[in-house]
């Protein structure tokens, strides 16, 4: 009803309840927004980052299939270290070899809005293999038999080289790489070119049961290094991930390796519940091995062949990884697991100096300004001229006070006193690294942009190694023209209701060489 005064308007208002409403919280904070990827159909999606219950999860949301959240990290500090203190300004490669038309990640690659260059290039040779593993990302095996061409090799060399200059890891892989009819010859051109560091990612079946075969790869050193497959000393663990008991072909590899005396890396392919309760053991192994500088960890995702693969249950997490190598390791602690800068969502990394048959830990007493002022962006520190210098200071310096101003913990002054040999060679240095790839369920494009393990293919592309397994290998190809087909319609149908500037008229994109400065 409306009184004499025309300004005065009266509203009827409800009856306020006895138990005034309350507004519910959510049961979680929320820390960013990301882009994913919707696990059953491949298309893109947002994503939430949010911490709850002490964890960090993924929460994306397809409008054909629904919701799904996706274990992230279980230390939300690690997490946010990772986010928020090792960072690095990206390294970019010398050139582009695909330029942006479909949007992250189906340009690859790799296409300018790639934020990293390839700090280990993967180059898979063949596709056969003398083993059928169950948990396997190529999918190789025995009933596979095809091997990519000389030429073909050489081409994917010369991509490299291209697109890096002086490229600082070359992994040769496969299937079996040794199985290769031109295996050594394919090493003869890789020592050609100006690649820093070679590795070959080996089962060690031809390096157990062959030594003349050693005997001719050690004529490659240095320089050259074997990636060997040791996932467990459980027989059960080595069944389920390999198909075989591999014990003893593991430990004539060693020996072979040792008297040669070839640097090896020894693999662990972790899944959560077989072979997670054997880190501890296998660096202390690794560290007791003269001819062996470190460990790779990698836990299993959902892509290729993983036979009995449940994400809920045998998921594992770099940051978890992270606090198992402290709860079982004599030598290593969580905080000496640092982030690597380059892409520190998906790798971290542990290093120790081998002094007198004693290995010690020396990441903890390197602290995230020195790792970031190194000059390059690389998992190879010690080729960091930087972070190199501080290194060997650590050991040659007198434990004082003044010696925090080398970035020293101040535990530093507890510990006896180092001294550093004439020359430290690469025979001195461990490193743990762990390296989780992501799969459609975990993607994380932003993380994905900063990704620096990469594939070359024949072509000259070169391929983040997640992108490669979720849309570009094998049987993958078809849905990706598929999801290409349907961008491309969109882009189309955008530009002609106006809503973007038409492109069609323009000169086409050519991205050749890296540009100077980019925003």
């Amino acid at each position: 009803m409306i009184d004499s005064n025309p300004l005065e308007v009266h509203v009827a208002r409800p009856a306020v309840s006895a138990v005034a409403r309350q507004r519910k919280q959510r049961p979680y904070l929320f820390y960013d927004t990301t882009t994913a990827i919707c696990t059953t159909c491949l298309r893109t999606v947002e994503a939430k980052i949010l911490f709850k219950d002490e964890q960090v999860v993924m929460d994306k949301w397809c409008p054909v299939h629904g919701s799904e959240r996706v274990l992230i990290a279980d230390d939300i500090e690690y997490y946010k270290l990772c986010r928020e203190v090792y960072v690095k300004a990206p390294e970019m490669p010398l050139n582009f070899s695909t330029r942006m038309e479909y949007g992250c990640p189906y340009d690859c690659g790799l296409c300018p809005d790639h934020m990293q260059h390839s700090c280990l290039t993967v180059m898979e040779i063949t596709d056969q293999c003398n083993l059928n593993c169950p948990v396997c990302y190529a999918e190789s095996g025995t009933h596979r038999t095809t091997h990519k061409s000389l030429a073909q090799v050489i081409a994917m060399l010369d991509a490299v080289v291209k697109n890096e200059g002086e490229p600082d890891v070359l992994q040769l892989s496969g299937g079996e790489p040794t199985l290769h009819p031109d295996f050594f010859t394919i090493l003869d051109e890789a020592k050609k070119r100006p690649i820093r560091h070679l590795m070959i990612n080996t089962n060690g079946i031809r390096i157990a049961q062959e030594p003349e075969f050693v005997q001719r790869l050690a004529q490659y050193a240095p320089g050259i290094e074997i990636y060997l497959q040791f996932d467990s000393f459980k027989v059960a663990a080595l069944k389920e991930l390999r198909g075989a008991d591999l014990t003893r072909i593991r430990a004539q590899a060693l020996q072979r390796l040792n008297e040669a005396n070839i640097s090896t890396t020894l693999v662990m392919t972790l899944k959560k519940g077989v072979n997670d309760d054997e880190i501890g053991e296998l660096i202390a192994f690794a560290a007791s091995q003269p001819c062996v500088r470190g460990v790779t960890l990698q836990p299993i995702q959902d892509a290729g062949r993983v036979e009995d693969y449940d994400a809920a249950k045998n998921r594992l997490t770099v940051s978890e990884i992270r606090r198992k190598i402290g709860e079982q390791s004599d030598i290593f602690c969580k905080e000496d697991v640092l982030p690597v800068p380059c892409n520190p969502d998906t790798l971290a990394m542990a290093y120790g100096l081998k002094l007198n048959g004693q290995l010690q830990a020396l990441t903890r007493y390197v602290d995230a300004e020195t790792l970031l002022a190194g000059e390059k962006s690389t998992i190879v520190f010690e080729r960091d001229p930087a972070l190199k210098e501080q290194i060997f200071k650590l050991f040659s310096t007198n434990h004082s006070p003044q010696s925090q101003a080398n970035c020293l913990s101040e535990l530093l002054c507890c510990l006896p006193q180092i001294s550093s040999p004439i020359a430290l060679g690469y025979e001195n240095v461990f490193r743990v690294l762990i390296v989780q790839f992501m799969d459609a369920q975990s993607l994380d494009i932003r993380a994905l942009k900063k990704s620096c393990v990469h594939m070359v293919q024949p072509d000259g592309k070169m391929i983040p190694f997640e992108s490669f397994n979720i849309f570009y290998r094998d049987d993958k190809q078809a849905l990706l023209q598929t999801i290409r087909a349907e961008l491309a319609q969109g882009h189309s149908a955008r530009r002609q209701h106006g809503a973007v500037p038409s492109i069609s008229n323009t000169q086409p994109l050519h991205f050749v060489r890296a540009p100077q400065e980019v925003d």
